[in-house]
């Protein structure tokens, strides 16, 4: 397995075990508000998912589509689709050694030529901003017990280390 798969795989389980940690929370715990960017933990996973989605259209070159599914199993569910499509393309676009490659963010007025590489860097790094944030959170709403979210423990969890 290469570091890009390494990267997609962790980034897409580590959000996942936080969303089904979540999964028992009532609403009003998870839109409890916090002084901290997204301010709850469901605005925070719409955020990171909707991210995953939005540059995934733009690096497929097509147009930016908008999604449903805002409870916690509907969030799961558009995670599933999305990280299965930026992985792809991920690896289509390492592959063919177009990382340095650009294609267009029309979504910037002007638009303005990104990098394949830069977008896909940005995205996984992205995700693991927000999910220490969900961590916080998650923490101030009672849920103490959840994964720790790093690569290590989420390689010996796969490869049944011992994580």
């Amino acid at each position: 397995m290469d570091l890009l798969d390494r990267l997609l795989a962790h980034d897409t389980w580590t959000t996942r075990q936080l969303l089904i940690a979540c999964q028992s929370l009532p609403d009003e715990r998870l839109d409890q508000d916090f002084d901290i960017d997204q301010r709850t933990l469901r605005k925070t996973f719409i955020h990171m998912i909707r991210n995953m989605e939005v540059w995934t259209d733009l690096l497929c070159e097509r147009p930016v589509q908008e999604r449903q599914g805002e409870t916690v199993v509907e969030l799961i569910d558009r995670l599933s689709l999305v990280s299965r499509d930026f992985a792809l393309l991920a690896r289509k676009i390492a592959r063919e050694q177009r990382y340095d490659d650009c294609f267009i963010d029309t979504l910037d007025n002007p638009p303005k030529p990104k990098t394949f590489g830069g977008t896909i860097g940005h995205l996984i790094t992205h995700s693991m901003h927000h999910r220490a944030q969900v961590m916080f959170m998650m923490e101030k709403v009672g849920i103490q017990e959840h994964v720790e979210g790093d690569l290590l423990s989420w390689e010996a969890h796969s490869f049944g280390w011992g994580g």
